[in-house]
């Protein structure tokens, strides 16, 4: 019986074992046998920028070190999904540290909460307990087995760094002349590039646009859109696509560039360093309801910022809301497809709409491969990894593969030198005339607050928004039913009750998760009986 079994055994060790045996090295995986350095990295990148960086930075380690290294990917979710995780992890990491340690108290929701609060040390209500709490996060080493937090924008890393996930990358020490003015400047157009302690750094530059599907606008006897506010016209009533913001940092960044736009128009040229409360209230009204007019259209609310644009390929929709790189790639794919020039989708900045934003990378706490990280973040600023971001595949220090299409942050590289190797040789963000600058003191303070209202505004009650818009459409439009518009655009506070909301949904000492959700809940509920009246309104042609 023995006898039989072994080469059995030894059969089927040898077909698992094919696989491995038969790998190319020149590809992102190293065989199994052979001794190479590790570096954890959590993203929410796509597959092709996965692959470039990867391959470009194995290159540069090997130059620099003279040996292998593997870059361990970890993506859980979206960005929002990514930074639940990392808080979770760290709070369990920590709590085990704090227990490890006999001298210190009870572990208890006091001490969950103050450990990761900014404002502790310096809050004259905390007590020692949680003084004592936070002092100790932000003197250990507490990590969570990755070692690098890439991609999701700049409102999360920032909050990482101001809690204490994100820790001083060192590029300053090692590298000054990667953050001179005139090569990386420390913001622009308003928003921060690096972070100025080096908790985070700027990777690359993304803007926001519309994706159409130029079949279906043409099917539709619709001209292209231009501003954000096409979006929610009843032409394109179940026809837009947009990625969930709760779920995805970037579309969420998008429907906060959409609050900047009609807070821009809303303020006067002669105020506009010092706009009037009455104006900021109106721009944000309207802004919150051309956004609830864009979910009232949609067809399809995604999970991730990079379908929807192939959802528009395809045809499932006729308009999305897109980051720039998602929507040219996909263009340059189908005039790959189909021929130059025959594109089915089509990607365009939005008039009056465009903002300019980075994408960082951040060296998180206890990071277990220091060295590695330390290495992968000079990479990924220094001229290697630059190159890699809007090269075209196959110049001198471009991908191998994929044509990224990310604009760099180094300015140096929209140099003229550069121009021949570039896949958009006349896009430069620096000097291409954005349409506002950035007020983060507007709406920054309040990204999560956005996106908690989106969700309790229109994704928990979709339903009822999609009817309430149906029948306002159904009666002719909003000119033709007045109080149903005027029922459909309640919002639950304005611009200037916008810091007494956002307090509501923080959770401290004083206020509970569940008193949070109920805060939510509220929202939710008072939306769906304003859709509920605005239909029945619309009904009776009101």
């Amino acid at each position: 019986m023995k006898k039989r079994i072994i080469p059995a055994l030894l059969l089927l060790l040898a077909v698992l074992a094919l696989p491995f045996l038969l790998r190319s090295r020149d590809g992102r995986e190293i065989g199994l046998l052979g001794k190479h350095d590790t570096l954890v990295v959590i993203s929410a990148h796509s597959e092709p920028m996965k692959y470039e960086f990867e391959i470009g930075f194995r290159k540069y380690y090997q130059k620099k070190f003279n040996r292998e290294i593997v870059i361990d990917w970890r993506a859980p979710g979206g960005t929002s999904d990514i930074v639940r995780y990392i808080s979770d992890r760290y709070e369990a990491e920590f709590r085990f540290f704090w227990e490890s340690d006999p001298s210190n108290p009870p572990w208890n929701s006091n001490i969950a909460a103050a450990y990761k609060n900014p404002n502790t040390l310096r809050d004259p209500k905390a007590d020692e307990e949680a003084k004592l709490a936070r002092k100790k996060f932000l003197e250990s080493n507490v990590g969570i087995g990755i070692d690098i937090f890439a991609g999701g924008g700049t409102f999360e890393h920032s909050r990482q760094a101001r809690i204490g996930y994100g820790v001083d990358g060192g590029i300053q020490r090692r590298h000054p002349e990667f953050l001179k003015p005139e090569i990386m400047p420390q913001s622009f157009d308003g928003d921060e590039i690096y972070e100025k302690n080096g908790k985070y750094y700027g990777v690359c530059l993304s803007s926001f646009g519309i994706c159409c599907s130029t079949d279906r606008i043409k099917e539709m006897n619709q001209p292209m859109p231009r501003r954000w506010r096409d979006l929610g016209k009843p032409e394109f009533f179940n026809t837009v696509i947009v990625a969930d913001p709760t779920k995805s940092g970037s579309a969420n960044k998008c429907f906060e560039i959409i609050l900047q736009q009609e807070m821009h128009e809303a303020v006067t040229p002669r105020n506009a360093a010092k706009p009037s409360p009455e104006q900021l209230d109106r721009g944000w009204a309207s802004g919150m309801n051309l956004i609830k007019r864009i979910l009232a259209n949609t067809r399809t609310v995604t999970d991730s910022a990079g379908k929807v644009t192939r959802d528009v390929a395809a045809g499932e929709g006729a308009l999305g809301m897109a980051i720039d790189f998602y929507g040219l790639t996909e263009q340059e794919w189908n005039e790959f497809l189909l021929g130059q020039g025959h594109s089915v989708i089509r990607y365009v900045a939005p008039e009056g709409g465009t903002a300019v934003s980075a994408d960082p990378v951040q060296l998180l706490r206890g990071a277990p491969h220091r060295e590695a990280a330390e290495a992968f973040l000079d990479f990924l600023v220094g001229p290697e990894g630059q190159k890699l971001l809007d090269f075209k595949v196959g110049t001198p220090g471009g991908p191998v593969k994929y044509a990224l299409r990310r604009s760099p942050v180094r300015r140096d590289l929209y140099k003229e030198e550069y121009r021949r190797f570039r896949a958009d040789p006349e896009y430069n963000p620096y000097e291409s005339g954005l349409s506002f600058i950035y007020r983060g003191d507007w709406t920054g303070r309040y990204f999560s607050m956005i996106r908690v209202l989106i969700r309790c505004l229109a994704l928990d009650v979709q339903d009822e928004l999609r009817s309430a818009w149906k029948e306002i459409l159904r009666a002719g439009g909003p000119e033709k039913v007045p109080q149903a518009y005027a029922e459909f655009c309640k919002l639950p506070f304005s611009y200037r009750e916008a810091p007494q909301a956002a307090s509501q949904l923080r959770v401290s000492r004083t206020r509970t998760a569940v008193e949070v959700a109920a805060v939510c809940r509220k929202w939710s509920d008072q939306a769906r009986m304003q859709y509920l009246k605005a239909a029945q309104l619309a009904r009776e042609g009101k």
